[in-house]
């Protein structure tokens, strides 16, 4: 079977191809066909101007690369011309050197030796013969030199680089090139040192010094020199002869078609890195880069790209504006079938020209049923059809009302809804009237919530009327009264001189601080209103004469329904609870009264007992005086000793006494700053008696440079020395031994959340706490005593809630065994709240932990 020809093949392919590619393109919107066909003509031009620099870079690479080979090939053909030169000119000079080691020449014979040589080769300048004590024996210098540079016979060599170069040549036993550092102003030599030796024992050294000028000069052909700017350089890079082309400036080689120098270099053979030749490339001509053609083509293709670009941008604005003039009719062809208003527009003969799809949904006709339509319309209801038909021709001759018209409408399946229409004016684009557009809302569902915002309005009403507390409420700065309950009305009337008084009394500001400088802004301005309802209202008790009253007022901020900044007022008739909470105080001042006298009788036997030492001391003494006075044994001196020692008996039983009636006389309650250390001493002077009775050691400790306390010294002493006593019983009961017994005071700063608190703590090593107990601690007329009454802790704890601060009580252990309890509370140092004068009533609570010990 033979086999098809690339010819038929191809084209086979070529119309698929072409149907594909028009395929394809038909399937392109035309926007994007628009974009494609100012796009590839753009994309042509600038592969087109991309392929031309391309194609001018890789010619001007190539034209570089020519250039870099044939200076590097010319350079180092002068570098071998020159290590040539130099290698004939050392190897003479080595052939004098053998003849002076053999001693086969005198001074004066070198001198004309030398003569010979110099003037034959122009590069050599000098040659001084220097034995081994650097001396100069014989020196021949060119006429060029200098008078400072010629080296005369019979001197020294100078140290520096030349005594150093000699001293190399004396240790190497080989010829060592030198290169002397450039000095200004003198031309700059090159040194050769051929050391002289004679069976290993050195000589001196022949010394020639070339002149790199002429060494240039004479070294480097010509027809190098003409293409190339050659020139000869020291380690250092510094120039030593010959010429270099001006290095320009790095802004000028950073652009495209800046020429780079072509520079190469190479050190010069035998003398080393000392001596360095450099070539550069002349640019004789403007290459490629710079030809007029490069740049006509250039030019031309820019101003092609450019020229497409601008007809892409305009094609490219106009397409966008044609998007948004699209994009703008489906906008608001949207808005109009998605807006819950229904829109309807009549012409001026009254017939329907348009209806949105919201207006459609609420009669339920459709667009087509309804255009073209004349009254009677079909959504009209027949009973309503008549008066209609008026509003509709005051409608047609213009006589409408801003608020608009209610109506009802009949939908499609017959059921009424309640509608409100606007009517407008219709003008076209030419200023002319067409007709009229309307506008109809629903407002079913608004007449409901307004009916039921009327119930809600006047249930609400109805409860701030019943209400047994005062409700007002009033602009700040003004005497206008937005609402005033019944109550209200009752104490004050209808005026708002009862708000601003309870306002005034209550000492909250009712209007805000004015200030003619100010441009009567109020001190109110800015404040976020709608965070006023949250904000926390002020209270304050106070007493109204007019109304023989205590009443409890409560203010408050708030925007009020026109958004103007309110004050109400809650006042709430009072006056039973003040008369139980001054009851309750009184009450509670008389349990604190019996609570000490009760103490005090406790340890009755041991005051007595303490009282009884004294006062039998005091007759002891009275008798002893009695009885001395009448034997006549008694002189006036041991009299008056007797005396003072009697009256300090009394003085004690006085002040035991005078303690004892400052804790169980009855006061009223006195806060006051007062000394913690003051108060500790009391209480443990009154509670040591019962300690000494019961056998139980006392041990107090008060920490340093403690503040004063804002408290009643005696309710704080009275917490003391029940918790005291209170310890010593528990431990009594516990039959502890004596190293046991034993009970703790402490009293030292602490913080309590962040707050500076002191704590008073009353450790025992009593029985502890019973689980049973713990739970009805602080419960009034509770004890675990079968002679106690159960008041003690309870008083304990109001006294100290009273001041602010808080008990507690805590068993503590050994293991699993109870070894006594630890009770302790705190007061704080600066309290955070007002201090009444008289304690507040607390209702039994149950407890965390504690022990009850009265």
């Amino acid at each position: 079977m033979p086999l098809p020809s690339p010819v038929s093949v191809i084209s086979r392919r070529k119309p698929s191809l072409l149907a594909g590619l028009k395929r394809w393109w038909q399937r392109l919107s035309p926007q994007r066909q628009d974009r494609f066909a100012v796009l590839a003509p753009l994309a042509a031009v600038l592969l087109f101007l991309a392929a031309i620099a391309a194609a001018f870079g890789y010619l001007r690479l190539e034209e570089i690369d020519r250039e870099q080979e044939a200076v590097k090939r010319d350079v180092e053909y002068t570098q071998q011309r020159l290590r040539l030169r130099l290698l004939e000119r050392q190897e003479q000079l080595m052939r004098l050197a053998r003849e002076l080691s053999n001693q086969e020449l005198d001074p004066d014979e070198f001198q004309g030796r030398a003569e010979g040589i110099v003037n034959r080769y122009p590069e050599l300048q000098s040659l001084s013969w220097i034995d081994q004590q650097q001396h100069i024996k014989a020196s021949f210098a060119a006429a060029s030199m200098t008078a400072s540079q010629a080296r005369l016979a019979g001197s020294t060599l100078t140290p520096g680089e030349t005594e150093n170069t000699f001293n190399l040549a004396r240790e190497t036993q080989q010829p060592i090139y030198s290169q002397l550092t450039a000095v200004p102003n003198l031309p700059a030599v090159l040194q050769l040192h051929i050391p002289l030796s004679d069976r290993a024992h050195f000589l001196g050294v022949l010394l020639a010094e070339y002149s790199v000028d002429g060494l240039f000069r004479y070294g480097v052909p010509a027809e190098v020199s003409a293409r190339y700017a050659l020139s000869l350089h020291d380690g250092k890079g510094g120039l030593l002869a010959g010429a270099v082309i001006p290095v320009r400036s790095p802004a000028t080689r950073l652009l495209p078609w800046a020429s780079p120098a072509n520079v190469y270099e190479v050190p010069v053979s035998p003398v080393g890195n000392g001596l360095v030749i450099r070539g550069q490339t002349y640019r004789t001509s403007l290459s490629v880069i710079g030809s007029g053609l490069f740049w006509l083509v250039m030019a031309l293709s820019v101003m092609t790209a450019w020229m497409l670009i601008a007809n892409w941008g305009h094609t490219r604005r106009r397409l966008r504006v044609q998007q948004a003039l699209m994009s703008e009719t489906a906008f608001r062809r949207a808005m109009e079938n998605s807006i819950l208003t229904g829109m309807r527009a009549l012409d001026l003969e009254g017939r329907i020209t348009y209806v949105n799809a919201a207006f459609c949904r609420m009669t339920g006709w459709s667009e087509s049923e309804l255009l073209g339509q004349t009254a009677p319309f079909p959504y009209w209801p027949d009973a309503d059809q008549d008066a209609l038909s008026s509003h509709l021709q005051e409608e047609l001759a213009g006589k409408v009302l801003p608020s608009g018209i209610q109506f009802r409408v009949k939908r499609r399946d017959g059921t009424l809804f309640e509608a409100r229409l606007y009517v407008s004016p219709l003008i076209d684009a030419h200023g002319a009237q067409t007709g009229w557009m309307t506008s109809m809302t629903d407002i079913s569902e608004p007449n409901r919530i307004r009916d039921q915002l009327s119930a809600s309005h006047e249930r609400f009403t109805t409860v701030l009327e019943a209400l047994d507390a005062s409700i007002s409420v009033a602009p700040l700065g003004s005497d206008e009264m937005l609402f005033a309950n019944k109550l209200y009305r009752l104490w004050f009337g209808t005026q708002a001189g009862g708000h601003l008084q309870l306002v005034a009394e209550a000492g909250v500001p009712a209007t805000p601080p004015s200030d003619e400088s100010l441009d009567h802004v109020d001190a109110f301005a800015g404040l976020p209103t709608n965070s006023l309802p949250d904000s926390e209202a002020e209270s304050s008790e106070l007493y109204v004469e007019a109304l023989g009253k205590w009443l409890e007022v409560r203010t408050r901020y708030l925007s009020w329904v026109d958004g103007r900044l309110a004050q109400m007022v809650i006042a709430t008739d009072i006056t039973s609870r003040r008369l139980a909470e001054e009851q309750s105080a009184a009450q509670i001042e008389r349990a604190q009264t019996s609570s000490r006298l009760i103490t005090m009788g406790e340890m009755a036997s041991s005051v007595a007992h303490e009282l009884n030492q004294p006062l039998t001391a005091i007759n002891n003494y009275c008798n002893g005086i009695v009885s001395r006075i009448k034997a006549q044994q008694i002189s006036e001196q041991e009299l008056l000793g007797a005396l003072e020692k009697t009256a300090k008996q009394a003085q004690r039983a006085g002040h035991i006494i005078h303690r004892i009636h400052s804790f169980v006389k009855r006061s009223e309650p006195n806060r006051s700053l007062s000394k913690i250390e003051a108060m500790v001493d009391e209480a443990v002077e009154l509670v040591e008696i019962e300690m000494r009775r019961r056998n139980v050691r006392l041990t107090h400790y008060a920490a340093p440079h403690l503040p004063s306390l804002l408290v009643d010294p005696i309710l704080i002493e009275q917490v003391l020395v029940n918790l005291l006593k209170n310890a010593a019983e528990s431990i009594d009961a516990a039959q502890r031994p004596t190293a046991q017994r034993g009970v703790m005071l402490r009293v030292a700063p602490a913080q309590v959340d962040g707050n500076a608190v002191i704590e008073f703590t009353v450790v025992d090593s009593g029985l502890g706490i019973a689980p049973d107990v713990m739970a009805r601690l602080y419960e009034a007329f509770h004890s675990t005593k079968a002679e106690g009454m159960g008041i003690g802790l309870s008083l304990c704890r109001s006294i100290v809630e009273s001041h602010l601060g808080r008990m507690k009580a805590e068993n503590l252990y050994n293991g699993a065994d109870i070894i006594g309890c630890c009770f302790s509370f705190w007061i704080p140092v600066t309290p955070s709240l007002p201090i009444k004068t008289k304690l507040p009533h607390r209702q039994p609570r149950t407890p965390g932990q504690g022990q009850d010990k009265a």
